[in-house]
């Protein structure tokens, strides 16, 4: 059995740089998670040796009417069926539109550290 790919980064990783792989582990985890908050806010990101990433508008209109489609079939789904199962890909949904409704008020945004830059004297 092949293990997932960034076990085997951190491992490889782990042994080139003599850090614990624990260390490793927790550190890209908060990198990513710090990322993936960033997103909710901002129109792009960019990782250091990995690229940028940029928002498209386009493409989250069209995610959203995905989701509003999503939600309106579970919540029908739920007038029949209700099952746990149902239930739990509504609240998926929802909260996947929650966190992509405040990227389509195409409200202008701060940096990513959230501090403007000085003015030049």
């Amino acid at each position: 059995m092949s293990m997932p790919l960034k076990e085997f980064l951190i491992k490889k990783l782990s042994q080139k740089l003599v850090i614990p792989e624990k260390l490793i582990d927790i550190v890209i985890s908060d990198q990513f998670t710090e990322a993936f908050r960033a997103t909710s806010t901002h129109n792009s990101i960019e990782l250091s040796g990995l690229g940028k990433f940029v928002f498209s508008q386009i493409k989250a209109n069209r995610q959203m009417v995905k989701y509003q489609e999503q939600k309106a079939y579970f919540e029908n789904a739920l007038l029949t069926e209700d099952t746990k199962k149902v239930q739990l890909r509504l609240n998926t949904v929802l909260k996947n539109i929650e966190h992509l409704k405040p990227k389509l008020t195409n409200e202008p945004k701060a940096n990513i550290r959230g501090v403007e830059k000085p003015p030049n004297p």
